[in-house]
């Protein structure tokens, strides 16, 4: 059998209100999520035993044992059979764009049909994106992640940066207090364009932004050179941290606002991107 290859996209928190959090310690999300053009890649072949290779620019410090995310997906459908799996690393880790939980929902999708068996449904204890990751299009996510409405959208030009720490998604949940916020509406509206989209956007917020910004001064730094780029209408964290997103009006002025971020912070990961219109 041919080598079977899955798409990891990036995974953009549009929005992420707070709401609550349950006796159980999960706290209750609503959000707007969208995906990039960007992301990581995953390929499985037939073989005798599974394993795991990793590779590709953001490589370097990606485990390959049995803490990731990939190999524990795998795990989940209970089976003997074999596969290599290969996963060519191109987002940040612990950046707030979902990079192993969209590595774990491509290796979902890839291995079913590499084996022929159903997705398992309990893939949602591998973490709260991967319900919303396995279709990876454009939704309103609610609960703890369980729930997921699709919800197209039209495209956004974007500017993806992450200024190369790392932020653990805990601690930034904890440093809430308690200080939960409302809800989207209760039905989101129909946007006939972008424009109308950003101007909505504007509006909600990402409850997670105040303190990740505490515990990682650099998302601070990123949002005000987002914001200071020509043409940039909406600079925002994605997630938990640290990852931020500024959106655009047009590919030629998301690419521009890349270029100059780029030089100006060369140790900065910057990528020019599409997100949504699925």
């Amino acid at each position: 059998m041919a080598p079977i290859d899955a798409f990891a996209p990036a995974k953009i928190n549009l929005t992420l209100h707070v709401t609550g959090r349950r006796q159980d310690g999960y706290h209750l999300l609503d959000s707007l999520v969208a995906f990039a053009d960007v992301g990581d890649r995953v390929r499985v072949e037939p073989a005798l035993e599974l394993s795991l290779e990793v590779g590709g620019p953001r490589a370097l410090g990606v485990p390959t044992g049995p803490d990731n995310l990939v190999l524990k997906a795998a795990a989940l459908f209970g089976v003997d059979e074999g596969a290599r799996i290969t996963l060519e690393k191109h987002l940040p880790a612990a950046a707030g764009i979902g990079g192993g939980s969209a590595d774990a929902a491509a290796t979902l999708r890839a291995l079913s049909k590499l084996w022929g068996r159903t997705i398992p449904s309990d893939c949602a204890r591998l973490g709260a994106d991967i319900p919303v990751c396995l279709p990876s299009r454009t939704a309103r996510m609610q609960g703890i992640g369980e729930t997921v409405t699709p919800l197209p959208l039209p495209p956004l030009d974007a500017v993806l940066v992450n200024p190369g720490v790392s932020v653990p998604t805990g601690p930034v949940f904890a440093a809430l207090e308690g200080q939960f916020g409302a809800p989207m509406q209760g039905v989101l509206p129909q946007f006939d364009g972008a424009g109308a989209l950003l101007d909505w956007l504007g509006d909600q917020r990402n409850d997670l932004e105040t303190p990740a910004r505490q515990i990682a001064p650099a998302i601070g730094d990123t949002l005000a050179a987002l914001a200071a780029t020509r043409h940039c209408a909406l600079a925002r964290m994605s997630g938990s941290g640290a990852t931020c997103f500024g959106l655009f009006p047009s590919p030629a002025s998301a690419r521009a606002a890349a270029q100059q971020l780029s030089q100006a912070h060369p140790g900065w990961w910057v990528q020019a991107t599409r997100i949504g219109g699925d």
